[in-house]
C-alpha cells in the first residue's frame, strides 16, 4: 500500500485517519447519516431532501441528516450539487469506541515550525484551498484555517496530507463530538450530606467525609471567589442559588443567551453539580462545600468541538472565574485533545485570575478504566468494546487540571471510578456498577458485570424544582459518580482561595494533594482483579491519587502558607552521548539513561535529542521520569525526515508539567520505539536541562 509523500499515513486511509493530540486515530464511516452545512448559514434547509429526518447541531451551521444506508452515497451527492449547500460530509465513528460519532467542521488547525517563511505558508493555504481565520492564543506559529470553495477534499484528508509536509508540526481537523456526563443515578434513599461531615453511622466509615465543619470555622467562602460550573443546564431559580451576588455571568452556549435554564427533564446534571459545590447556606435545603462563594452557571452546547471548548474556557476567564468545574468528558473510549482544546485549558490555567491561573477540575470518569492505558476487554453488553482496548480521557490527563476519582462512604474505591497515574485526588461519592454512556443513541453500555453487593451511600444535592429532574421535589438523594466528586473538589478549591487568593493554580493543586488523607483500600477490584488502593514511594495511588481531600487541612494550609516563589535560581544539565541503535519494528524499543542525584523540586525542564533514522515517521519518543510519569515527546508525525535535533520544553510539550514540583533524583530514561519494518536509525545523544 502506498503512503502519502512524507507521511506515515497510507494513501488508502487518508480519509479515515484523524490526526489528534499527536496521535493517528482510526475512523470508520457511519452508514446511515451524513452532515451538511448551508450557504448562507441562515438559509432554508434544501427542499430536495427536507423529507429526511435532520437535526441541527447547536451553535453550528451543521445539520445531521439520517438516511437509509443503501441511499447514503446518492443522497450525499445530491446534496453536494445543490447551490445552497456549502459542503456535505460523511459522519465518522472512532474505531473501537462504540457509538462515538465524529462530525467534521470546515476548520483545520495548523502549527508551523518557527523557521517556515510566510510565502510558503501562503502557498500551502492556496494549494489546499484554505483561508487563515485566527491565531491560537498561547501557541506560537499556530493558526485556525477554514476551507474555501477551492478545497477539493474534506478536512480529514487535507490534515493528513499536510501533516507529513516539511514545516508542519501539527495539522488537525476540528471535529465535533458529543460531551458525556459522568453520572448515572442509582441510589435513592440517603437524606444526609454525610460527605461534608459525619460522626459515623450506617454504611459510614468514620473518616469518609471531607471534614468541612472545621474548615468552615476558618471560612465558608467569599463572593469574590467564583466557581464556574460547566454542564448541561441549571435551575437558577432554585432557592439554594439565591442571595445577593450569588449568580455571576451566567451563559447559555447552546441557546446563545444568558439564561442557562433546562429545556428538558433530562437536564438535571448541572443543577446537582452546582449544589454540591456552592449551594447557599440559607436555613433550608442543602449546603455546598463553599456556600459563601459565587456561582457562574455555564450551559455547554453538549458537543466538544474546538471552538466550543475555546468559547467555554475563554468566557470563564474573561468573566472572572476562580475555579472551573467540569463533571464531563468525551463520549469516546479513546479521545486525545486537539491542539486548540489543550491550548484553551492551558491558557485558562495559566492566564486566568490575572496570571495566577484558574483552578480547573475534571471528573476521571465512571467506567472503572484507566484515564490513559490499555485493558483487554470482554463481556461488555453488545461487545461495544472487545479485545485489547486503549482508553484515553484527554481532558482528565491534561497536565494543568486536577483530575478527581471517587471514594465511597466506607472509604473504599467507588466501583465505577476511573483510575491511573493522572489522578490528582479523590473525593467522596456513591457506589455503583461501572459503565459508559453514548448520548447519540441514548445507550448506557454496562461494563462486564460485577457480582455482589456494592455498599455505599449516595449524595444529597439540589435538583430541578417540582416534579422534574432526578426525583420529585427540589432535591435528589441519589446523585453520585465522579460527577459528584468533582464539584466537591471545586468547592474546596474555592474555600482555599477564599483564605489566600494570591495562590497560583499550581499551588492550590499542590495544597489539595499534600493535605489529602491517605485512605487505603486493600481489597481486590471485583471487576478487573486489580489492587491499586495503596501508595507508591511518591505518595500516589492509582485509585485515589494523593488521597481523599481534607477541607480543614487544605484551608488551614492555605491560610498559613507563604507564597512559594517559582523563580528558577539554579540550573543543572547532564548528557548521554552513547550512541544506541533503535531496534527495527520492535515495540520494546531502546532506552538511554541519565542519572540525576539532585533531590530538589523541579521548577523547569528541557529535553534535547539528536536522532537519525531513515524514516522518522516510524518512531515515537517518550521520556520516562524517575517519579513514574511517561511523557510522550514525539509521536509518529515526522514523516520522511531523517535527522531530528529537537528541544522539548514546557511550552512545546505541556505534558512535561507532570514532573514539576517533584524531586529530580533518579534515573531519567529516553525511550524510542520503531513501529514499522525496513527503515532503521539510532539515538546519537540526548540531554536534560533542569531548573530548581
Amino acid at each position: 500500500m502506498t503512503q502519502l509523500p512524507g507521511s506515515g499515513v497510507p494513501e488508502a486511509s487518508v480519509g479515515i485517519i484523524l490526526q489528534r493530540g499527536g496521535e493517528e486515530l482510526a475512523l470508520s464511516k457511519v452508514s446511515d447519516r451524513f452532515t451538511l452545512s448551508l450557504q448562507p448559514s441562515d438559509g432554508e434547509f434544501p427542499p430536495q431532501i427536507a423529507n429526511l429526518p435532520n437535526q441541527q447541531i447547536p451553535r453550528t451551521n451543521l445539520f445531521v441528516v439520517s438516511v437509509a444506508p443503501a441511499e447514503l452515497e446518492a443522497t450525499m451527492q445530491t446534496a453536494r450539487e445543490l447551490e445552497n449547500v456549502a459542503f456535505a460530509s460523511h459522519v465518522y465513528q472512532l474505531a473501537n469506541n462504540a457509538d462515538a460519532r465524529v462530525y467534521l467542521t470546515n476548520e483545520i488547525t495548523i502549527q508551523f515550525t518557527p523557521d517556515l517563511d510566510e510565502e510558503t505558508k501562503t502557498n500551502l493555504a492556496t494549494e489546499f484551498g484554505l483561508q487563515q481565520v485566527k491565531p491560537i492564543t498561547g501557541i506560537d506559529n499556530a493558526f485556525v484555517y477554514q476551507l474555501t470553495p477551492a478545497a477539493s477534499e474534506n478536512p480529514l484528508k487535507i490534515a493528513n496530507r499536510l501533516v507529513g509536509k516539511p514545516g508542519i508540526l501539527v495539522a488537525e481537523a476540528n471535529i465535533i463530538l458529543h460531551r458525556e456526563s459522568f453520572y448515572r443515578p442509582l441510589d435513592n434513599f440517603y437524606p444526609e450530606q454525610w460527605y461534608l461531615h459525619h460522626e459515623g453511622g450506617y454504611l459510614l466509615d468514620i473518616n469518609s467525609h471531607i471534614d468541612a465543619e472545621k474548615a468552615w470555622e476558618i471560612t465558608r467562602g467569599v463572593r469574590s471567589i467564583v466557581v464556574a460550573v460547566t454542564d448541561d443546564a441549571f435551575d437558577i431559580d432554585h432557592p439554594d442559588f439565591q442571595g445577593e451576588g450569588k449568580i455571576v455571568a451566567p451563559r447559555d452556549f447552546q441557546g446563545q443567551d444568558f439564561l442557562p435554564l433546562p429545556e428538558t427533564d433530562d437536564e438535571s446534571h448541572g443543577t446537582a453539580c452546582a449544589g454540591v459545590a456552592v449551594a447557599e447556606e440559607n436555613g433550608t435545603g442543602v449546603v455546598g462545600v463553599a456556600p459563601g462563594c459565587a456561582l457562574m452557571p455555564l450551559r455547554t452546547t453538549g458537543f466538544l468541538d474546538d471552538e466550543s471548548i475555546e468559547d467555554l474556557f475563554n468566557w470563564a476567564v474573561e468573566k472572572g472565574a476562580s475555579v472551573i468545574s467540569c463533571s464531563w468528558g468525551a463520549a469516546a473510549v479513546h479521545f486525545p485533545l486537539s491542539l486548540r482544546q489543550s491550548a484553551a485549558i492551558a491558557n485558562a490555567a495559566t492566564k486566568g485570575r490575572n496570571g495566577k491561573g484558574c483552578i480547573i477540575v475534571f471528573a476521571a470518569g465512571n467506567a472503572n478504566r484507566p484515564t490513559n492505558g490499555t485493558i483487554y476487554e470482554r463481556g461488555w453488553v453488545q461487545n461495544v468494546v472487545n479485545g485489547p482496548t486503549q482508553w484515553l480521557s484527554g481532558f482528565a490527563v491534561h497536565p494543568d487540571v486536577i483530575t478527581v476519582s471517587a471514594s465511597t462512604s466506607l472509604s473504599k474505591k467507588s466501583a465505577y471510578s476511573n483510575w491511573g497515574t493522572n489522578i490528582s485526588v479523590c473525593a467522596p461519592s456513591n457506589n455503583a456498577p461501572p459503565g459508559t454512556w453514548f448520548p447519540e443513541t441514548g445507550y448506557i453500555f454496562t461494563a462486564p458485570e460485577i457480582r455482589g453487593y456494592l455498599p455505599g451511600r449516595g449524595i444529597l444535592t439540589t435538583d430541578l424544582l417540582g416534579q422534574l429532574g432526578y426525583a420529585a421535589g427540589d432535591f435528589t438523594r441519589d446523585f453520585g459518580g465522579t460527577s459528584s466528586a468533582t464539584p466537591v473538589v471545586a468547592g474546596l478549591a474555592a474555600l482555599v482561595l477564599s483564605v489566600n487568593p494570591d495562590l497560583t493554580a499550581q499551588e492550590v493543586k499542590l495544597i489539595l494533594q499534600q493535605t489529602a488523607d491517605k485512605i487505603v483500600d486493600q481489597d481486590t477490584d471485583p471487576q478487573l482483579g486489580l489492587r491499586l488502593g495503596t501508595y507508591d514511594k511518591n505518595g500516589h495511588s492509582q485509585w485515589f491519587g494523593y488521597g481523599k481531600v481534607n477541607a480543614f487541612k487544605a484551608v488551614q494550609a492555605a491560610k498559613e502558607k507563604t507564597r512559594l516563589t517559582q523563580t528558577v535560581t539554579r540550573r543543572i544539565r547532564d548528557r548521554n552521548n552513547t550512541s544506541l541503535a533503535i531496534p527495527d519494528n520492535n515495540l520494546q524499543g531502546v532506552t538511554s539513561t541519565i542519572r540525576i542525584t539532585e533531590k530538589a523540586l523541579l521548577r523547569e525542564i528541557q529535553v534535547n535529542v539528536d536522532i537519525e533514522h531513515e524514516f522518522l515517521g516510524d518512531i515515537t519518543i517518550t521520556l520516562l521520569a524517575p517519579s513514574g510519569e511517561k511523557i510522550l515527546l514525539q509521536n509518529r508525525t515526522l514523516g520522511a525526515q531523517t535527522k531530528l535535533k529537537a528541544t522539548y520544553f514546557l511550552e512545546t510539550a505541556p505534558a512535561l508539567k507532570q514532573v514539576l514540583n517533584k524531586s529530580a533524583a533518579g534515573n531519567w530514561r529516553l525511550k524510542v520505539v520503531d513501529f514499522s519494518p525496513e527503515d532503521t536509525g539510532k539515538i546519537k545523544s540526548w540531554e536534560l536541562r533542569l531548573g530548581f
